[in-house]
């Protein structure tokens, strides 16, 4: 299990800051998890388990 840093989901997913945190707040990408009073992270799996989401979904629009 690893931690990862929003420059890290950044350069992971593509996506702006500013989109990552829209999608969380339609429930539409995984949420952060406090590492203090000013620290947030998101777990490196459910970030993966997001980005293979968004790809079986485009598979099943291309059919």
């Amino acid at each position: 299990m690893k931690f990862i840093r929003l420059k890290d989901v950044i350069a992971k997913t593509g996506l702006a800051r500013a989109t990552i945190y829209k999608f969380m707040a339609n429930d539409k990408f995984p949420k952060t998890i406090s590492l203090g009073d000013r620290a947030v992270a998101w777990l490196d799996s459910d970030v993966d388990e997001w980005m293979l989401g968004r790809i079986a979904l485009s598979e099943e629009a291309e059919a």
